[in-house]
């Protein structure tokens, strides 16, 4: 399996990713073992008719899992089916009782609850789900080197769909916080301490309203759809995480300067 080349990290490591990222990308997605999972899937979802046989395929739930981020479920296979055959369209589902809004997502994708379209009978379906899962599959690759820039791949990748949807400010913010990655992006880039998470979640929700309008000047979430906003969101979080990690090895002002050079 290609390794993705990472030179640095913190924000030359992430400036080197980006500037490579395409073409890195798609050596990645020659890696044979790789290719035969997403050929495995696009030729075979279309046969699935039902929650159970979903689950009862392992190579084609690894690609349905991974393509939201889900793959550390792979062995639940109970709750994955009763996730999958309830579907999102009762309030009261198991998808929608979940403020990680990944599951409602992954669920509501393939369509196998009551009364919903299959998603493998839409025009394309294979393919998105391949396109993620390789998206998905290449940060984690990442993070197996640097996991702040499996973060970093995975926020710029996903967060705009997280902020961008309906639903109010605080609902978006409940949902960045259910999510563990955007979770970690957003409380590194704020400075807040690892213990914040066991906090009243109102108390929670205020600190991330208050710090990102100290810091970026919204409390909106929704601002960060904006690839300025985000990009500004990600650089503070690479160069939060280069001071967590080199401590009196990288200066204040030796982080000030390479914030101005990004």
């Amino acid at each position: 399996m290609y390794q993705p080349v990472l030179i640095s990290s913190g924000l030359v490591g992430w400036q080197f990713l980006q500037r490579t990222y395409d073409q890195q990308f798609a050596t990645f997605n020659q890696s044979p073992a790789l290719k035969r999972d997403t050929d495995y899937f696009a030729e075979n979802i279309d046969t699935v008719k039902s929650a159970e046989e979903l689950v009862s395929d392992r190579r084609l739930l690894t690609v349905a899992l991974g393509a939201f981020g889900l793959e550390d479920d792979i062995n639940s296979r109970f709750f994955i089916e009763k996730m999958l055959s309830e579907g999102t369209t009762a309030e009261d589902s198991l998808a929608n009782r979940f403020t990680d809004s990944r599951y409602r997502e992954f669920s509501a994708a393939f369509g196998l609850g009551p009364g919903e379209e299959r998603g493998a009978s839409r025009p394309g379906f294979a393919g998105d789900i391949v396109a993620r899962f390789q998206a998905n599959s290449f940060e984690i690759a990442t993070g197996d080197q640097d996991e702040t820039l499996r973060i970093a791949l995975y926020a710029e990748r996903t967060l705009p769909d997280v902020v961008g949807g309906t639903g109010s400010e605080a609902e978006k913010w409940f949902s960045i916080m259910g999510q563990t990655p955007l979770r970690n992006l957003f409380e590194t880039a704020f400075g807040l301490p690892k213990e914040f998470g066991q906090a009243d979640i109102d108390f929670q929700l205020s600190a991330f309203e208050d710090r990102a309008q100290r810091f970026f000047g919204v409390s909106d979430p929704a601002e960060f759809e904006d690839p300025e906003m985000l990009e500004r969101l990600i650089t503070s979080y690479m160069a939060q995480s280069q001071l967590k990690e080199n401590g009196a090895g990288a200066t204040g002002a030796q982080i000030a300067l390479t914030l101005l050079q990004s």
